[in-house]
């Protein structure tokens, strides 16, 4: 169950799509100079043939022989995420706990189907969709089950209806991000969605982590567009009424936004639409102290402007994306409307930098209706940057580097004494840990009370070594994230890397909660165990068959 064009089953995206050997070797030279090391020769990635899987645990019984997979390439690139840490284990030809069983379900029945054998079977089931998680989110459980179906709803990928006078439609949670958007062009409209991973991630990943989106402000998360939910659970099937906005009790949706799979399948969603932009406005703004840009952003959320990209690049991280000399911060400000001119928009909030001390290029800010308009300049270097670094990322594993990123909110009152906090707590580590290295900063998101920054770490690592300094490194990072008050993530979701501190945050009464909620809608605890809590296992093997169908 393959395609022409396939995806790297150890890394990030295409096979074909890799850094190519002289750019490889750019990269190489540019870490050597500025880590003053041996110039690092990238090893020679794996091939499916180099890889040793176990035998398959699980027999799929005959009526769903037709949708699962036992193949190496599909077992392999089912194993992972696409964290640092996923990557350097699947580079080194570690697949030593991979799925029993790759299942593709084409439809709801199906699902239902593949939920009752699991519960009969005592298997893990862990919800696949693009396998974007970064967090370890789509793994099987070690042990504590007699083996593991990954269920890749890549099957479900249809829009099913658009209700053009609401600007809505019934979508599928299997349909990735640029299928999405093509369906949805001819009729003007767009989702709006477009994380790092929109390429090869879906809908449903989106919801089931809470995904954040390529836009600033206003609406920053996926949550803002779900308008109602359809979940398979092993306890039956959940479908949340569909309106604009309800006061009935605690949200349904809200309960399995963000759920992460724990709680059921996530099979289709209606989501609120709009109408896609066509006027354009984008433009960069320097600042000779971050502190400064942080000034300016602040007061641009606060005065109610909304622009779709307010990203704030600290001197570093300008340099490495190729936004800016390595001398000054960096904001990149635009607007983008459907229906009106957003002159006056970005007026306003260039005279918000020039309060703060910004330099504003001449002749910034005139309204474009093509889309160049955010794909040139300081913005334009930064896009590509953005979409570029997962592959950037494969290549700085191949060269045995440590490269980790980590995101965070807090408020603004909290942000000088938390940023001071966490880039000192991890530019030590990293220097403790690796002997050099960089720490680089910029805020995704901005919030009128509080930013979201995006931290990202780049340094050598020993030979052998890489995932026991990542790991020292992250550990760094998140206790001093916890410690100054912010969340232990914005919008790259728990899973299992991020568990022993949000059990810290999280408080004790909603884990109580959580779990009642987990114990009633899979009570033999069978959906991707280990995320965001442990399972509460009641009764053994043998629920009834069709236990999932009552709705």
């Amino acid at each position: 169950m393959t395609d022409a064009r396939r995806r790297k089953f150890w890394g990030w995206g295409w096979e074909d799509e890799s850094p190519s050997p002289e750019h490889q070797g750019k990269i190489a030279e540019l870490i050597a100079d500025r880590f003053a090391i041996a110039v690092p020769q990238a090893a020679e990635p794996p091939t499916i043939d180099q890889i040793a899987l176990r035998a398959p645990r699980l027999t799929p019984p005959a009526p769903l022989a037709a949708l699962c997979s036992t193949t190496p390439y599909d077992r392999a690139g089912h194993t992972y995420g696409k964290s640092f840490r996923d990557i350097v284990r699947g580079f080194h030809r570690d697949f030593s706990n991979p799925p029993d069983v790759v299942a593709f379900p084409a439809n709801e029945a199906d699902v239902v189907a593949l939920l009752d054998w699991c519960a009969t079977s005592d298997a893990a089931a862990v919800p696949y969709g693009g396998g974007s998680s970064v967090v370890g989110g789509v793994e099987a459980p070690i042990e504590g089950y007699a083996g593991t179906v990954s269920i890749d709803l890549g099957g479900l990928d249809r829009v099913l209806e658009i209700d053009r006078v609401s600007r809505c439609a019934r979508i599928q949670a299997g349909v990735y991000g640029p299928a999405l958007e093509d369906t949805l062009r001819p009729e003007g409209l767009t989702l709006r969605h477009f994380p790092q991973s929109f390429e090869f991630s879906t809908l449903g990943g989106w919801i089931a982590t809470r995904s954040g989106g390529h836009f600033a402000t206003l609406y920053t998360h996926i949550d803002d567009f779900v308008e109602s939910l359809r979940v398979v659970t092993p306890s039956g099937i959940v479908q949340s009424r569909r309106l604009p906005g309800s006061g009935a009790g605690p949200s349904p949706d809200r309960m399995f936004l963000g759920s992460e799979g724990i709680l059921g399948v996530i099979t289709e969603a209606w989501m609120r639409l709009q109408d896609r932009p066509r006027l354009r406005t984008s433009t960069s703004v320097t600042f000779a102290e971050f502190a400064n840009g942080a000034a300016a952003v602040r007061a641009i959320s606060q005065a109610g402007l909304y622009p779709s990209n307010c990203r704030l690049l600290d001197a570093g991280e300008a340099l490495t994306s190729g936004a800016g000399d390595g001398s000054v911060a960096v904001l990149v400000v635009g607007f983008e409307s459907a229906d009106h001119a957003p002159d006056a928009w970005m007026a306003r909030a260039l005279e918000c930098c020039g309060d703060h001390g910004g330099v504003v290029p001449d002749g910034a800010g005139k309204t474009r209706s093509d889309e160049g308009a955010t794909r040139e300049g300081a913005a334009g270097a930064w896009r590509n940057a953005f979409l570029r670094a997962p592959y950037l990322r494969d290549a700085l594993v191949a060269m045995g580097m440590v490269s980790e990123t980590f995101e965070t909110a807090t408020t603004w009152d909290r942000f000088a004494e938390f940023h001071a906090g966490v880039m000192g707590a991890t530019e030590e580590a990293v220097q403790r840990v690796c002997g050099s290295g960089t720490v680089t900063c910029r805020f995704t998101h901005a919030y009128p009370d509080g930013p979201a920054p995006y931290y990202s770490v780049i340094a050598p690592a020993r030979a052998g070594s890489q995932l026991e300094q990542w790991a020292e490194v992250k550990a760094a990072a998140a206790e001093a994230i916890l410690r100054h008050g912010g969340t232990i993530t914005h919008h790259h979701a728990v899973g299992r890397d991020h568990r022993p501190w949000y059990d810290q945050q999280r408080p004790d009464g909603f884990a109580s909660a959580l779990a009642a909620a987990k114990s009633a809608l899979d009570p033999r605890g069978v959906l991707n165990p280990g995320v965001l809590i442990d399972p509460v296992r009641s009764g053994a093997p043998g629920l009834p068959q069709g236990s999932a169908t009552t709705e």
